[in-house]
């Protein structure tokens, strides 16, 4: 499923999601022109999950490998990976933004990737493997999209095996759907790891914990707003 828009008026501008799809596009574009040097890159601003637990055991400090929960957000791996995650974080982030303020809502992505992160962490507390990309970031605006506005419609468009089909989707089911799938695959993942702690592919749980939590964030802010 690929999402195109939603239905959502827009109330404010949301000049924190273009910076942040902004700062993405042009992080890969540095990327592509440092060649070789892109997988040092990724070697040292990537998360890591075995380096964060035992950064001295890498000739790391504590702090330099906290910073990688954040640095790891602005690095993909090819430009499909770019292009997904950046689709859904054009079409979902704005109406977060327009909930949360421009400020709360640059926290709320960079902790979403922070918590995703440490969930793959404690799935796989022994892998070396960099793990980058927002998509833990994105799976947190899902999750708080899916709260606050349930009842949106998303233009979605379904590749089908001869042809494109296109249709309106509800949020309140396009994003369990969404969700199941990342559930899926992360059971998948551990069972295909079996032990050994890598995990070269991409990191469900990641997605999975930014969802969770980006949905629990978004169901405290929709509380707390009704009763102030």
């Amino acid at each position: 499923m690929i999402p195109l828009r939603h239905t959502l008026p827009a109330k404010t501008t949301a000049v924190v999601n273009r910076a942040l799809v902004a700062t993405n596009a042009i992080i890969f574009i540095t990327q592509i022109f440092l060649g070789s040097r892109a997988e040092m890159l990724i070697g040292v601003f990537g998360f890591m999950p075995a380096r964060f637990l035992h950064p001295h055991a890498f000739g790391y400090t504590p702090m330099e490998v906290a910073i990688t929960l954040f640095t790891s957000l602005f690095l993909h791996g090819g430009v499909v990976h770019l292009l997904g995650n950046m689709i859904y974080l054009w079409v979902f982030g704005g109406a977060v933004e327009d909930s949360f303020g421009h400020w709360r809502y640059l926290m709320f992505f960079l902790a979403c990737g922070a918590i995703g992160s440490l969930t793959h962490t404690l799935l796989f507390p022994a892998s070396t493997v960099p793990s980058i990309g927002a998509s833990g970031s994105i799976a947190g605006i899902l999750g708080a999209f899916l709260v606050l506005r349930p009842r949106a419609r998303i233009l979605t468009l379904f590749p089908l095996v001869v042809y494109w089909a296109m249709a309106e989707v509800r949020a309140l089911i396009f994003l369990p759907i969404w969700f199941l799938m990342q559930f899926f695959n992360g059971f998948l993942a551990i069972a295909a790891a079996r032990g050994t702690q890598e995990m070269a592919g991409i990191a469900w749980w990641a997605h999975i914990g930014g969802f969770a939590f980006g949905a629990a964030v978004a169901a405290i802010y929709r509380v707390t707003r009704r009763t102030t």
